[in-house]
């Protein structure tokens, strides 16, 4: 597959980018005397698709977490479209654009999915204090984003099940949930933890399908995941960790016959067949 956006920078781990989106310094998450992260530099693509793998244990997930602002790193700085996110807490993140999945979907599962998604929503009038009792003042804007929500639900082809509750729908309609969700708050990242685990085949090439139509609509997307397949159909650009620390960037094809990458998976000098198959 032609990437959709060639990411111009060195195939060396910590690469400059010509436009970053997102990029951090020094980030570092220690547990007691444990270091589960330390990534002295790494920057995101604006407008592509970016894939982090790495073997189990790597520390991408609580990469993850301090870079969406679900957790508090032990040193380091993150910035987000050139402003300063250190210590933002997730929710004001994804208000300021920069939105995330979890490997383990979160639905409200006493909601319906059309409630759930309206919920994504930010800036809701109805939800303050001082504004919620005098419904004249919100019902417009409620209406505003029931439509949206049902556009999304649409175009997810979650529609036939908007009033069931999330807890009854299948893990990937919850995958899919999750998604549509994001969108609502009109994100510039999305960040997708494990976006195809546990999803079955017919589901994955939709998943896939809606990953590449975020960037097609001007969103870049930084996705984990394991299936190497899927790191070769869209990612434009691949990053690896082991241990806690960048060990390559590239393409898919130049992390693909990475020394670093072969051995981090398989260990040394165990052959390339895991990625040369890929």
């Amino acid at each position: 597959m032609t990437p959709a956006k060639q990411v111009i920078a060195d195939a060396i781990p910590g690469s400059k980018k010509q436009d970053p989106i997102l990029r951090v310094d020094g980030l570092r998450r220690e547990f007691g005397g444990l270091v589960a992260v330390d990534i002295a530099h790494l920057e995101v693509q604006r407008g592509a698709i970016t894939a982090l793998i790495g073997p189990n244990g790597a520390g991408k997930t609580t990469a993850f977490n301090l870079m969406s602002g679900f957790d508090t790193p032990t040193n380091g700085t993150s910035e987000f479209d050139g402003v300063d996110i250190t210590g933002v807490q997730g929710h004001e993140l994804a208000q300021r654009g920069m939105v995330r999945t979890f490997q383990l979907t979160r639905v409200l599962t006493r909601l319906t999915v059309l409630e759930n998604m309206m919920l994504g929503a930010v800036g809701q009038i109805g939800e303050k204090p001082w504004t919620s009792p005098f419904r004249f003042l919100w019902t417009k804007q409620e209406d505003e984003i029931r439509e949206r929500s049902e556009a999304l639900l649409k175009r997810f082809k979650l529609d036939h099940v908007a009033g069931e509750y999330a807890g009854n729908i299948s893990g990937g309609q919850r995958k899919l949930l999750e998604m549509a969700r994001a969108l609502m708050v009109e994100p510039r990242l999305v960040m997708l933890d494990e976006p195809m685990a546990g999803v079955n085949p017919a589901l994955k090439q939709s998943l896939l399908g809606h990953v590449k139509n975020l960037q097609s609509e001007g969103m870049s997307v930084l996705f984990i995941e394991h299936d190497m397949d899927m790191v070769h159909e869209i990612a434009d650009w691949v990053v690896v960790m082991a241990e806690g620390r960048l060990i390559a960037e590239g393409t898919p094809d130049q992390i693909s016959s990475n020394r670093a990458v072969v051995d981090a998976y398989l260990g040394e000098h165990q052959g390339t067949s895991f990625l040369e198959d890929a």
